[in-house]
C-alpha cells in the first residue's frame, strides 16, 4: 500500500512550492493604509502582509483566552472565595456599631456639657452658696414624688435644704446620707410652699395634687387672677428664697368643698419629669465677688463719711440757729463750720412790748376797773369821773381824748360796759 506522501507527491510539492511563494510574496509586498503603525507614528515603508496574517490568525484564540481568564477569575472572586469578605464584613459592621454608640456618647457629653455650662454659669451669678449634684434615681411610686442626688452630709448637705435649677424651684432635702440625699419634689402631696403672684401680689400656699400636679389652695376668689401670671417664692418657709421662679398660672378653677374660694393650677417652670443636675442651696447668707466687696466697702465707708458731714452740718446749723434765732433761714441750706474758728458771742435780745389798744376797754392789759359816769354819780366832780374813768396805762394823748368825751344822755347807768363813742375837744 503506497504512503499517503508517495501517492499525492505531486500535490503536496506544488502545495508547499505555492505556500512558499506566497509566504515569499507576503514577506516582500507591504501593505499602505493610513499610513501609522500600530504606534501611532509615520510608517513609511507600511506593513508586511505576512505580519497582518499573522496577527489575524493569532489575536482570536489570544482574545479567546484572555476573556475567559477575566471570567473564570470574575467567578472566583465574586461568589466562590468570599469568605475573606465575609469576615471583613462582620468587621466592618462591628466598627459601625462601635461608631455609633461613640457618637450617642459624644451627644450625650454634649447636652451634658451644655446643661453643666448653664447649670455653672447660674451657680456664679446666684446671690447664694450652692451645690451642684447629679439626680441618678427616683423613688419608683407614683404616690411618693421623690428623687436620689449624689451629694450628702459629705458635701455640707442638710435637711430641709432647697433644690432648684436655673429655671425654677424642684423640691427640697427629705433625707440625708453620707454621699447621697433623698429630695421630695415640689409636686408631692406632702409638700409645699409659700408663694406670690407677680403681678396680684397675693399669697397663697403651693402643694401637689393626687396626680402630681402643682396648685395654689386656700385662696378667695378674685377676678384680677389671670392665666399666664407669673408664681414667684414668697420667703415665708424659711426653705426657699424670695424671688424663685416657680411657674406660671394655667387655670383657676372654684373650690369643690368651700363656696368663695379657688384653687390655681399652676404649670411648673422646672421640668420635674426629667431631671438630670439640679443645685442644693447651702447657705441663705448672699455672697459677694472680691470686687462686690471692695464696692461695698467703699460704699459703706463714703455713706458713713457724708453721715458724719451731714452729723456735723445740723450740729452747726442747731448752734447757729440758737443763737441767732431771728436771722436763720429754715429753707436754706446748711453751712459747713470750721472748728478753729472763733466762736461769736451772745446777743442779748430784750422781748418785743405789746402794741396799746386803739380803744381800750376793761378787758386791755393794765386796765383799771370801770368807774361810773358822771351822770350817774350824780355829784362827783368831772376831774374826778376822768380820774378815775381813765386807764393806768394810756398814754397823755388817749387821756385827753378820752377826758373830753361824755356819755349820751338817754344812756342809762345801768350800762357801764358801752364803749364811749370819742369826740374831738374843739
Amino acid at each position: 500500500m503506497e504512503s499517503f506522501f508517495a501517492r499525492y507527491r505531486n500535490y503536496l510539492v506544488l502545495l508547499t512550492i505555492l505556500v512558499a511563494q506566497m509566504i515569499g510574496l507576503a514577506v516582500q509586498v507591504r501593505r499602505t493604509g493610513s499610513g501609522r503603525n500600530t504606534l501611532g507614528m509615520q510608517d513609511g515603508e507600511g506593513v508586511r502582509l505576512i505580519r497582518l496574517w499573522a496577527t489575524a490568525l493569532v489575536s482570536p484564540p489570544e482574545r479567546f483566552i484572555h476573556s475567559s481568564r477575566l471570567l473564570v477569575l470574575g467567578l472566583w472572586q465574586n461568589y466562590f472565595d468570599l469568605r475573606r469578605t465575609h469576615a471583613e464584613n462582620q468587621q466592618l459592621q462591628q466598627t459601625i456599631d462601635r461608631l455609633r454608640l461613640e457618637q450617642a456618647a459624644l451627644l450625650e457629653d454634649a447636652k451634658e456639657g451644655q446643661r453643666l455650662e448653664s447649670l455653672m454659669g447660674f451657680q456664679q451669678k446666684y446671690l447664694y452658696a450652692t451645690q451642684a449634684a447629679q439626680v441618678f434615681g427616683t423613688g419608683g411610686s407614683n404616690l411618693s414624688r421623690v428623687f436620689y442626688i449624689d451629694k450628702g452630709s459629705a458635701d455640707k448637705l442638710e435637711r430641709d435644704m432647697a433644690v432648684i435649677t436655673p429655671d425654677g424651684i424642684v423640691g427640697k432635702v427629705r433625707e440625708v446620707f453620707r454621699h447621697s440625699a433623698q429630695v421630695l419634689a415640689i409636686n408631692d402631696q406632702n409638700s409645699g410652699a409659700g408663694v406670690i403672684l407677680e403681678t396680684t401680689r397675693i399669697r397663697g400656699i403651693l402643694r401637689g395634687n393626687a396626680d402630681g400636679r402643682l396648685q395654689i389652695v386656700d385662696l378667695l376668689a378674685d377676678k384680677r387672677i389671670q392665666p399666664g401670671e407669673k408664681v414667684l417664692t414668697a420667703g415665708g418657709d424659711q426653705i426657699f428664697p424670695r424671688g424663685l421662679p416657680v411657674g406660671e398660672v394655667e387655670k383657676v378653677v372654684p373650690d369643690p368643698d368651700r363656696d368663695g374660694f379657688i384653687e390655681i393650677m399652676v404649670k411648673p417652670a422646672a421640668h420635674l419629669d426629667r431631671l438630670d443636675e439640679v443645685l442644693v442651696i447651702t447657705s441663705m447668707q448672699p455672697r459677694f465677688s472680691p470686687q462686690e466687696q471692695n464696692d461695698l466697702a467703699t460704699s459703706e465707708t463714703l455713706k458713713g463719711a457724708e453721715a458724719a458731714a451731714l452729723d456735723e452740718q445740723r450740729k452747726a446749723s442747731t448752734i447757729m440757729a440758737e443763737r441767732l434765732p431771728g436771722l436763720t433761714d429754715p429753707n436754706a441750706p446748711p453751712k459747713p463750720v470750721d472748728p478753729n474758728a472763733p466762736q461769736p458771742s451772745l446777743l442779748v435780745v430784750a422781748p418785743a412790748k405789746p402794741l396799746k389798744p386803739i380803744h381800750p376797754d376793761r378787758f386791755s392789759p393794765g386796765a383799771a376797773p370801770d368807774a361810773p359816769t358822771a351822770a350817774a354819780a350824780g355829784d362827783k366832780p368831772k376831774a374826778q369821773a376822768e380820774k378815775t374813768s381813765a386807764p393806768v396805762s394810756r398814754t397823755a394823748s388817749q387821756a385827753d381824748s378820752t377826758a373830753g368825751s361824755q356819755p349820751a344822755s338817754g344812756q342809762s347807768a345801768s350800762q357801764p360796759d358801752s364803749e364811749p363813742k370819742p369826740q374831738r375837744n374843739p
